[in-house]
């Protein structure tokens, strides 16, 4: 029997995260995983190419000894202050006799998008279905089988930057893989941690990286923005680094360490005692310093989210509150943080509905796009695994029952 196999790569700035799994009925079962630093990328963009494809080659041979398989084809992550999204409304008309909507017709209105004016140096990255009109009449989800004259829909388009994208796949080509789909992280991240009655009432997720933070708003169970930015868990690293003088892997082991996002999450304050460099020797450093210097940068972090959410008009959509993953949501007290900047409820995402397998071990915030690399791609014409391997078994079943019709028929 053909085994389901799909393989996800997470390009983040400081690590790589590779993950193959095996779709089984509507389960997710994780094969085999691997990380490798990553030194080849700066804010999610690719700075060396050799560097990004040496990663990917470790994080990949480590994933594939692992579940024991060699796989060829990727789902990547895309991330970066390149990405840029916009919401665009088209339509076309149904010429059928009977005015029955088709698959066909999705086809052709999806294809229309592509005919927007756009830079020359961007392209498009997804084009995702916010919601369809039939001759009007809207708020509709799957208007196949439907009958009209008009089919319209309101569509969240995302942008990537042409180069950028070209290197991320001149990367992957060269790690000796092929980049099958290019998925923006923070929607990756979202099938992996967000449920529907969040997205149907209202929920924004942050992804917290090393070198960017991901923001992507749901309402009514669709995407209506996305958001890169450029501050992450790699600056509160810096701020460490500058205020106390230390090199950069003591500023990263003293944030995972001991690393507070606010001073109410601490229980009591403390001397830790950290190498400097040169002549200095070992350095105390209270707790409350370091605290305050996390905090600092976390609070700036989440009121650039709070301004973009208001100034797109969402805030007050947001019923589910926030939701925070990646790496840099792992701080203590970063939710009580974020709860406090934006005035909602917050808690840490991590990745749902894995089945067996490895699945245990990147049950982790900072493993929530590369588990959503596996579970689809959203906005695409193509059927993810569970929907397909219904289709075909339904399809068998249904010209079985024809084939014996017909034979009972012809007696």
């Amino acid at each position: 029997m053909k085994k389901n196999i799909i393989a996800g790569l997470d390009l983040g700035t400081t690590k790589v995260c590779a993950v193959i799994a095996e779709h089984v009925d509507s389960n997710v079962n994780i094969l085999g995983f691997g990380v490798s630093p990553s030194e080849g990328l700066t804010r999610g963009l690719v700075a060396n190419i050799t560097k990004t494809a040496e990663a990917i080659t470790e994080a990949m041979n480590i994933a594939s000894n692992r579940a024991g398989l060699t796989i060829k084809e990727l789902n990547v992550g895309v991330a970066g202050e390149h990405i840029t999204s916009l919401r665009h409304r088209n339509y076309v008309t149904i010429n059928n006799p009977d005015h029955e909507i088709s698959q066909a017709d999705l086809d052709r209105l999806r294809q229309d998008v592509y005919s927007i004016r756009i830079p020359s140096d961007r392209e498009i990255l997804h084009i995702i279905p916010e919601e369809y009109f039939v001759d009007h009449t809207g708020g509709i989800d799957d208007p196949i089988g439907m009958s009209g004259s008009r089919l319209e829909a309101v569509n969240h388009v995302v942008l990537a930057s042409v180069p950028a994208i070209q290197n991320i796949k001149k990367s992957v080509e060269r790690a000796g893989f092929i980049p099958k789909e290019l998925v923006l992280q923070p929607i990756a991240s979202s099938l992996s941690v967000l449920d529907e009655n969040e997205k149907d009432l209202g929920v924004a997720l942050i992804d917290i990286g090393g070198g960017t933070t991901d923001l992507a708003v749901f309402h009514r169970k669709s995407i209506k923005h996305t958001k890169v930015i450029g501050v992450a868990g790699n600056q509160v690293t810096n701020d460490i680094r500058e205020t106390l003088g230390i090199i950069t892997s003591e500023a990263e082991k003293l944030k995972i360490e001991h690393g507070f996002a606010t001073e109410s999450a601490m229980l009591h304050d403390e001397d830790i005692f950290i190498k400097a460099v040169g002549a200095r020797g070992n350095i105390k450093v209270p707790l409350s310093l370091l605290t305050q210097i996390i905090s600092v940068r976390m609070r700036e972090l989440f009121t650039l989210i709070d301004n973009e959410l208001r100034n797109s008009g969402l805030k007050n959509k947001i019923k589910a509150g926030i939701v925070l993953t990646g790496g840099g949501s792992l701080l203590t007290g970063c939710e009580e943080l974020a709860s406090e900047v934006f005035g909602l409820p917050a808690r840490i995402g991590i990745p749902l509905n894995l089945g067996t397998g490895l699945s245990k071990e990147i049950e982790s915030p900072e493993f929530a796009t590369v588990a959503g690399l596996i579970k689809g791609v959203p906005g695409k014409d193509v059927e993810d695994v569970y929907t397909k391997a219904t289709k075909e078994k339904k399809n068998k079943v249904n010209n079985i029952f024809k084939k014996l019709t017909d034979f009972f028929e012809s007696l």
